[in-house]
């Protein structure tokens, strides 16, 4: 029996930290289709004591960190230098 797309996203960020253009890539599906896979993935792990861990996203020219940011999605900018250079955010489950 195969998998489901979000069953192969779970076992993937079970073997290690993925960005969402980590997962796109070898699920086959769009980079922008996965935060809503991401977001059904954390009420299935809730019901199942499990947990979706995010490395926040940092900005790479201040060293600014996206602490309380709540989307999947990545930023546009540095609210706080207004650069574009920022890490991706990375996702695992525990």
């Amino acid at each position: 029996m195969s998998e489901t797309r979000r069953q192969e996203i779970e076992r993937l960020l079970r073997e290690a930290p993925r960005t969402a253009l980590d997962l796109s890539k070898l699920v086959g599906i769009r980079e922008r289709d996965v935060p809503e896979h991401l977001s059904h993935l954390v009420r299935s792990l809730r019901r199942r004591q499990g947990r979706l861990h995010v490395e926040p996203v940092r900005c790479l020219s201040c060293d600014f960190v996206f602490r309380e940011r709540e989307r999947f999605t990545r930023p546009g900018r540095c609210p706080e230098c207004h650069g574009r250079r920022l890490t991706l955010p990375r996702f695992s489950i525990s």
